[in-house]
């Protein structure tokens, strides 16, 4: 069953919220999170178990042709390449910890996401997160950002900076070479 695939504190989040209708503020305290990052954990759990979740459908290998060539197009500031390959409503959220290390809480379309990435990225690598192709900073081999990319039909509609120590210890995260 695909709940049980999912890390505790997201299975918590999404059954209160959405079986049992618990208001993401009572939530918060439960899993030991902030209302907005039982929202966001809530909403991952809610993709995987529709089916939907971060590969959008999309072959795993060629997510990640997606994520390498976006990271590519970032580090060169190649903003036209950046904007082929976002979705025209794409979004990118960061969490509480993110913002506090100077990234947007929130941009929403395609040329308000490449521009926050435009000229940026460039010692991100890419990244299994969870088993998904993502990108990470790290810093001394220690994760401090990891990119969370939803990618349906070939283009990238969200990215989700998580730079939250306690929840970047509850992913799986593999750096891949090259």
């Amino acid at each position: 069953m695909v709940l049980d695939t999912l890390p505790p504190t997201e299975r918590l989040a999404f059954v209160l919220h959405d079986m049992f209708d618990v208001p993401f503020d009572q939530i918060a305290p439960i899993i030991e999170r902030s209302p907005a990052a039982a929202r966001q954990l809530a909403s991952r759990a809610r993709r995987r178990v529709r089916g939907a979740d971060a590969t959008g459908g999309t072959d795993p290998g060629r997510q990640r042709e997606i994520v390498d060539a976006f990271l590519a197009a970032s580090r060169s500031g190649d903003f036209t390449a950046l904007l082929a390959m976002l979705a025209p409503d794409a979004v990118v959220r960061a969490d509480a910890v993110a913002v506090r290390m100077g990234a947007e809480r929130e941009a929403r379309g395609a040329e308000a996401v490449a521009g926050t990435f435009s000229g940026r990225a460039r010692v991100a690598r890419t990244a299994l997160i969870d088993g998904v192709p993502g990108a990470v900073f790290a810093v001394d081999g220690r994760p401090r950002v990891v990119f969370q990319f939803t990618i349906v039909e070939g283009r990238v509609t969200a990215i989700d900076l998580v730079a939250d120590p306690d929840r970047l210890r509850e992913l799986d995260l593999t750096i891949l070479d090259g």
